[in-house]
């Protein structure tokens, strides 16, 4: 651990001084049964900060929802992109991640120098540079602001599903493996937005 934390250090020491262009990127959903994975790419200004941001999952709902306009409005720039769950079933839960993650970097108005990938493993993106930081959510501010914009919006997107297939829950669980959530699988069987590829029960 003591390493890891140093080779975070020689990445922060090494790129932002040099005025390097980064754009953080993470998905959200990825262990859920049911909906799409949601990733999300940011380019904050250097100077960027806000006293709450932090991993999305180390925030209330609340505070996310209070970041979600601060980082949208005070960002370079931004993306969102979506794999749903056939294509998740497709081509399997990391490949979807890492199309999501593409998807939303396509989204981008700028062009970064280079990416900040959450995790360990990442397909290269045409033309820009990677590194993959594990728990990088918790180090750099583009990562953790992408994590809060992915999970917001894949929240969103799960209130959609709550409206069109009511009965399994997904206001609350968010389509993630709770007991509830099989409880309903249970009695209703799979949704048309559950991951077939999954073990749902």
């Amino acid at each position: 651990m003591a390493r890891e934390g140093k080779e975070r250090q020689a990445l922060r020491a090494h790129f932002s001084p040099l005025g390097i262009m980064e754009c953080g990127c993470d998905e959200a959903g990825r262990g859920c049964l049911a909906g799409p994975v949601v990733a999300a790419a940011v380019i904050l200004p250097k100077r960027f900060a806000h006293p709450l941001l932090n991993d999305s999952k180390q925030l209330t709902e609340t505070q996310r929802e209070l970041l979600r306009p601060i980082i949208e409005a005070e960002a370079l720039s931004w993306g969102i992109g979506v794999c749903s769950p056939e294509e998740i079933d497709q081509m399997n839960i990391l490949q979807a991640s890492i199309t999501a993650m593409h998807r939303a970097i396509d989204q981008l108005v700028l062009s970064p120098e280079l990416l900040l990938i959450d995790g360990n493993r990442f397909r290269p993106y045409p033309g820009i540079p990677h590194e993959c930081i594990v728990k990088g959510d918790a180090t750099y501010r583009s990562i953790a602001a992408a994590s809060i914009l992915a999970k917001t919006e894949r929240d969103r997107l799960m209130l959609e599903l709550e409206e069109q297939y009511p009965g399994y829950g997904f206001a609350e669980h968010k389509g993630y493996p709770t007991p509830q959530h099989r409880a309903a699988l249970a009695e209703l069987g799979p949704s048309p937005v559950h991951r077939l590829s999954f073990r749902l029960l």
